[in-house]
């Protein structure tokens, strides 16, 4: 016969729920130490044959950052005016100017885009430049805002001005690239999301999807 205190030991220990044992913690990142979604995001743009350097990440007042930042050299277009982007902003922008914007321009306008306009990346401000507003996307290195096309054969295609061209074939080359960046840029805005982007394709990866 079990002695009766071995009996209770036992029936207490069934009321009690096994506790897995803790799981040993993953080893720290290293300042400055890209994570493995942005060192995949380098061997993409390696293996796509895109130019890029790597920036040193930074942090700047009012919670601005460039972390995880390249700057693009060579995408196959020129593009002026690119500061830091983070490596997947651009990735994807590198996408659609060699997947979309090229072929478009092809399709309607009969020639290849010889440089892509911008207005520039990194800027550390609220969202439309408003007092108050919450942090752009430009405010973290993950936006690029996009305002004219030069042809090669020299003519030039603006956003502002030929959303609503009267030649036609502007306007769906136009809006050919604005839904293509819709497909691989997780926030785009452009002429008809408010005043503030008549005349640009702003590009992000922030919360989305959001097409406008």
């Amino acid at each position: 016969m079990r002695n009766p205190l071995f009996l209770a030991l036992l029936l207490l220990a069934g009321c009690i729920p096994q506790v897995d044992a803790p799981e040993k913690p993953s080893k720290a990142q290293k300042p400055g130490e890209p994570d493995k979604a942005t060192l995949q995001c380098h061997a993409d743009l390696r293996r796509e044959g895109v130019e890029f350097r790597i920036l040193p990440d930074r942090l700047f007042e009012n919670g601005c950052t460039a972390i995880g930042t390249v700057q693009l050299r060579d995408i196959g277009t020129p593009v002026t005016n690119l500061g830091a982007m983070t490596c997947v902003l651009a990735r994807q922008f590198a996408r659609w100017s060699r997947e979309a914007v090229q072929p478009a321009a092809e399709r309607w306008l009969g020639s290849r885009v010889a440089r892509i306009e911008s207005f520039g990346t990194y800027s550390c401000r609220p969202v439309n430049g408003q007092a108050g507003g919450r942090l752009s996307e430009h405010g973290r290195s993950n936006a690029v805002d996009v305002a004219a096309f030069v042809l090669a054969d020299g003519r030039r295609v603006t956003v502002l001005d030929g959303w609503n061209a009267e030649d036609e074939n502007v306007r769906r080359f136009l809006r050919d690239a604005h839904q293509a960046g819709c497909r691989r840029f997780g926030v785009v805005l452009g002429p008809d999301a408010n005043a503030y982007h008549r005349n640009h394709f702003h590009f992000d990866m922030g919360q989305g999807p959001y097409c406008r």
